[in-house]
């Protein structure tokens, strides 16, 4: 077996790698930009090699660096992770000749299937079921929209080397065709180096499912059952289960076949995932493209078959069998994974960065009632930086049912604590709760479909608004408490700790007044609320985040930060904002005059860090509503800002170029 192999990536996936790497007493390599020089992975590793600056075509997507790192350290193998250079069919050469190891497929393979357009042809030969569509290099916008037209709408505009909902845009008529065009021509140019799009026909009631397949240099293969990651937000993966609660047998047989037979077409060795879209109306399936890497929802496969992907990787790439056949693969219970993301869901989703003030992921265990996994690369106190993608980590669940994945998975989230910087822990705990998820039937359209202006709190009532008010009390009461204890401020305990109060929810629409008494009881408060007795005992701190116990007997786990005289509660995808007085101190407060925000309706502010890469106007151009004002990269992604209402420019305050702060002002209207 290797001795030492190099990963060239950074962040969870270097984790992960390390992980079995460590494992199979394997040392390891890590190499880091400027940018990563204190990210966990290169503190993991055996040996790390600074490799550039931070941005990534100066660092991780240059083949000469790595595999001068590779010489440097004696490393026999390269794991390429995902993304970066690890579906890049001339690293995978450029290895080969150097007498490195490519832990994935040959170069061949990936040059075959990296191409979207060659890889529909290759697909077709296999015997594999296609999308309608043009499979050929588009020249421009207006050919774009003269093909899409002859098609039909809508249409899906692709990067032929594309990849993660990078390079991506589905259009529903002539103008999102033409500008669709040439977002994808940009996204895939920044990303993939290869700016080459091209059309297919967009399948109604799609579902998004994925054959997860293994081959060797032996010409053994196997298909290890589906995946289904219909649950996404611009085509960006969102949530990921296996196996699907839409696939029947003889539906994964004749997927699995199919995809093992383009495996077969290609000589492939590794593993490899062929991505395939379902016609919820008519369970027809179709080639959607074949990803020549390990997926970013590689776990949930691991978790019902029991094996571990990056382990048949090193083991394949070194000359090894298969250990197993067809027959022997097997569905043990259900998977779930949710992708926690550096985003704010109530700021329709844009990118979140900085210091990770708190990070407290759940506690990864095993037990009879499943698994809890928890896949990272950040640590408490890290950084969330502006260079690379929003994933912070991946949630990973197991239980014997569906409904008891999604029961462990609510848990989870309850118990995931992310301070400093927004996630989307939120909404993937609305999402959790969603009937129509729970029903198992839907599709990629599910989230505009049912939040199609957004996601905000109000989406996600709590069904139990009681238990809220009583832990508001709860630890109001014990706060008071110790303050009257602390030494030389006992004169006034009953000023300070009386037991009737006023709990005011602080919402959008107004303030609601709770009139709540709260008694210190063994292990805990007893708190009466609207003629109903809370008994809440927990063995809760003060100034801890987590807040483990239970409500009449029934446990819970929530999350508590305090602000001074506010409480922010934090449960299955609800913040509560509370304040805690007396009822003398709430009806002063309702008296005193509201203070209105500033008028920010004359200004383009930017909505997230960034760099803009574009502003689309000019002083004195008149503007209607819906139309391109600025353009600013983020997080390898690229974000339109358009007009909001018809307006005049007056003046251009940021230049294209310039590196942007949150709500740094782009352009000033009249």
């Amino acid at each position: 077996m290797f001795t030492k192999i190099l990963i060239a990536n950074r962040g969870e996936i270097a984790c992960r790698v390390i992980k079995t790497a460590r494992k199979m007493g394997i040392a390891t390599v890590a190499v880091y930009s400027e940018a990563d020089k204190d990210a966990l992975f290169v503190e993991l590793a055996d040996e790390a090699v600074c490799i550039g600056p931070a941005a990534s075509k100066e660092s991780y997507l240059v083949a000469d660096k790595i595999i001068a790192a590779c010489k440097q350290t004696g490393a026999q193998a390269v794991h390429p992770g995902y993304g970066f250079l690890s579906e890049n069919a001339e690293f995978s050469r450029r290895l080969e000749e150097e007498g490195i190891k490519f832990i994935g497929p040959k170069h061949y393979s990936i040059a075959k299937m990296g191409d979207k357009i060659e890889s529909k042809k290759l697909a077709i030969e296999a015997g594999v079921n296609t999308i309608p569509g043009y499979n050929d290099a588009i020249a421009g916008p207006d050919e774009a929209v003269e093909i899409a037209r002859k098609i039909g709408y809508p249409v899906m505009i692709k990067a032929s080397a594309g990849g993660g909902g990078k390079g991506l845009r589905v259009a529903y008529n002539d103008a999102e065709a033409h500008e669709g065009f040439s977002s994808c021509v940009n996204e895939a140019r920044n990303s993939f180096g290869d700016d080459r799009v091209f059309i297919e026909k967009y399948v109604l009631e799609p579902r998004h499912i994925e054959i997860q397949v293994l081959g060797d240099s032996h010409g053994n293969y196997v298909y290890l059952n589906e995946r289904d990651c219909s649950i996404q937000r611009r085509h960006q993966k969102v949530i990921e289960e296996a196996p699907s609660p839409f696939v029947d047998a003889e539906m994964r047989k004749a997927m699995g076949e199919q995809a093992v037979a383009l495996a077969r077409a290609v000589n492939y060795e590794s593993a490899g995932t062929v991505e395939f879209v379902v016609s919820g109306a008519t369970k027809e399936f179709y080639f959607l493209e074949m990803n020549t890497r390990l997926q970013v929802e590689h776990p949930v496969t691991e978790l019902i078959t029991g094996l571990d992907l990056v382990e048949q990787m090193i083991r394949v790439a070194y000359g090894e069998k298969l250990p197993l056949a067809q027959a022997d693969v097997k569905i043990n219970g259900w998977s779930m994974e949710c992708r926690i993301n550096a985003e704010d869901p109530f700021r329709g989703f844009l990118p979140s960065t900085g210091r990770l003030v708190k990070f407290l992921p759940p506690k990864e265990t095993t037990d009879d009632k499943g698994t809890t996994r928890v896949d990272t690369g950040v640590y408490d106190g890290g950084e969330i930086s502006m260079f690379y993608d929003s994933m912070i980590a991946k949630l990973i669940v197991h239980a014997p049912t569906r409904a008891q994945a999604i029961d462990r998975m609510r848990d989870a989230l309850n118990g995931f604590v992310i301070r400093g910087i927004s996630s989307n822990i939120p909404f993937q705990a609305a999402l959790m709760q969603h009937p129509v998820f729970h029903s198992g039937i839907f599709d990629t359209g599910f989230i505009p479909k049912h939040y199609p202006t957004g996601f905000d709190a109000s989406m996600v009532p709590h069904d139990d608004p009681a238990l809220l008010v009583s832990v508001a009390a709860y630890v109001y009461r014990a706060f008071t408490d110790r303050s009257a204890s602390i030494s030389g401020q006992l004169q006034g305990h009953e000023r300070i700790v009386s037991e009737d109060w006023m709990v005011i929810r602080l919402n959008k629409e107004g303030n609601e007044h709770h009139p709540v008494v709260a008694k210190p009881i063994d292990g805990g408060y007893h708190v009466e609320y609207k003629g109903k007795s809370y008994e809440l005992k927990s063995s809760w701190k003060l100034g801890e985040s987590l807040f483990n116990g239970t409500c009449n007997g029934e446990p819970f786990t929530l999350q508590v930060e305090r602000h001074k005289t506010k409480y922010s509660l934090f449960h299955w995808g609800t913040r509560a904002d509370f304040m805690v007085m007396s009822a003398r101190a709430a009806e002063l407060l309702s008296l005193m005059p509201e203070k209105l925000p500033p008028d920010l309706s004359k200004f383009l502010l930017s909505p997230m860090p960034g760099l803009l890469r574009e502003v689309s106007v000019q002083v004195g151009q008149e503007v209607k509503a819906g139309e391109k004002l600025a353009v600013i990269e983020a997080m390898k992604m690229e974000n339109i800002l358009k007009a909001e209402q018809d307006c005049k420019v007056k003046k251009i305050v940021a230049a294209g170029g310039a590196s942007l702060a949150v709500d740094e002002v782009i352009i000033e209207f009249e």
